[in-house]
């Protein structure tokens, strides 16, 4: 039987010491491009963020949107950061985004979320066959999210599968500064998986130590590593961990550099103090990756990372008359400053235009809430995408109808039906970043009922 090299990773990416190979396994000549840079970062938010209390109507529709929701969750208008004349604005906690709004660099894109195909009311109750599998469950919908293959199981991941087309360079062009997850995980390629802070350290491992026991073990690794005759199987082994190795060292030298120009930018914007949240250092370590994309010899470059606590079943906010406080203003405080210093830092760099950051969540949670000052699981939610080759600040998509057990409420409570899918969403950035549009079905197996009939890729770009 033959096994190729992906295949041989695969099966020994769990076990001891090789379970870097399964981060940093390919190796292959750097690629040479003349295409355009492009970069997309997307940042998950783990829980299931209330993208309800993200993005709020400030005309007329507030009063329907306090009606409904429990008043232990509604956002005075007046504290919204107002999004012009579109007739919503963004939670207070992300005023440090208002530069970017300002510069046409920030947009949002309403109640999306996992469909197998446009969906009613009267469909979903009448054909669950056209409805995405276990929704509301964390697994399954952060498997939508990241697979898109709602009514299927998913093995890889639209960023893996993205990588797969970009073709390979010696260090990975997908980035995963939030471990091992399933969008990371491509047919034919593999991420390079950082940690948030520190460098990459072999397990054991002492530079110019002298002691024994650790100097026989380096030496064993150190020759078993390197070129050899002893078989196919050894061999293709002994090349995943030298290139491990050597990604490694290249990595390092990025992440621990004490000369980039990028970490500047993530400062408290009103304390000056440095940020030190995990998004903002996971975001931070990106910034310095493109900063390296020329040493890197990467045209295109693919990275995730995350942001977890947003299970907000209680203590979202603070309760009524302290709405503006609480769990989930203090997560989108974080949220912000991270995004506002990294998109500064492209800024800096030269690349605002060619770098898109972009959220995506499990699911939305209940309109009304519930009695706890939080919410439960729900569906459809909001999102915000950040970037300078944006066609302009917009509010894009369709609000739902705020009715409780209305044409958009699967239930009594606003558990939304999507508008948007993920693939017209994900997709529009997708083919901006350079998927071709035959490649498109590759990278989003569900791509077919979303391309034609009226249904696309959102107008994110121009």
């Amino acid at each position: 039987m033959t096994i190729s090299r992906r295949e041989f990773t695969r099966l020994i990416a769990g076990a001891g010491a090789l379970s870097a190979v399964g981060q940093l396994s390919r190796t292959a000549s750097l690629a040479q491009t003349s295409t355009p840079y492009r970069a997309m970062v997307g940042v998950f938010l783990f829980g299931g963020n209330d993208g309800w209390n993200m993005v709020v109507p400030n005309d007329d529709r507030h009063a329907a949107y306090a009606a409904a929701r429990n008043t232990a969750l509604v956002l005075p208008k007046a504290s919204l950061m107002s999004l012009g004349t579109t007739g919503f604005g963004l939670h207070p906690s992300f005023a440090p985004l208002r530069t970017a709004w300002d510069e046409g660099a920030l947009s949002t894109v309403l109640n999306t979320g996992s469909l197998f195909q446009p969906l009613t009311k009267t469909l979903y109750q009448t054909r669950p066959d056209m409805v995405p599998l276990n929704l509301m469950s964390h697994a399954d919908e952060q498997a939508h999210w990241q697979g898109n293959r709602v009514r299927d199981t998913a093995v890889d991941g639209f960023m893996g599968r993205t990588a797969d087309k970009i073709g390979a360079t010696a260090i990975p062009s997908l980035i995963s500064i939030a471990g091992g997850n399933l969008i990371t995980i491509g047919r034919t390629s593999s991420p390079l998986i950082l940690p948030s802070t520190g460098a990459l350290s072999r397990n054991g491992f002492a530079t110019g130590s002298t002691t024994t026991a650790i100097a026989a073990r380096q030496a064993a690794l150190a020759a078993f590593a390197s070129e050899h005759t002893m078989g196919t199987v050894t061999g293709m082994t002994s090349g995943s961990i030298s290139s491990a190795y050597a990604q490694a060292v290249t990595a390092n030298a990025i992440v621990s550099s004490t000369t980039s120009s990028v970490d500047q930018y993530f400062r408290n914007p009103t304390t000056g103090a440095v940020l030190t949240s995990e998004v903002s250092r996971q975001l931070l370590r990106v910034a310095r990756m493109i900063e390296a994309r020329g040493t890197l010899g990467q045209s295109r470059q693919v990275f995730f990372v995350s942001q977890g606590g947003y299970d907000t079943h209680s203590a979202q906010t603070n309760g009524p008359g302290a709405t503006t406080a609480g769990t989930q203003a203090a997560l989108f405080s974080d949220l912000a400053m991270a995004l506002a210093g990294f998109y500064a830092a492209m800024k800096a760099l030269g690349v605002g235009r060619d770098v898109t950051a972009f959220t995506m969540s499990d699911f939305g949670r209940v309109y009304k809430g519930n009695a706890q000052a939080g919410t439960d699981h729900a569906w459809g939610s909001n999102h915000l995408v950040v970037g300078g080759g944006l066609a302009g600040s917009k509010v894009l998509g369709q609000y739902p109808n705020p009715a409780m057990g209305g044409p958009d409420d699967i239930s009594s409570d606003g558990r939304w039906i999507p508008s948007t899918a993920i693939e017209e969403y994900i997709g529009a950035i997708a083919q901006w970043h350079g998927v071709s549009s035959a490649d498109m079905g590759y990278v989003f197996p569900n791509w077919s009922n979303w391309n034609g009939g009226g249904r696309g890729p959102i107008a994110l770009f121009t």
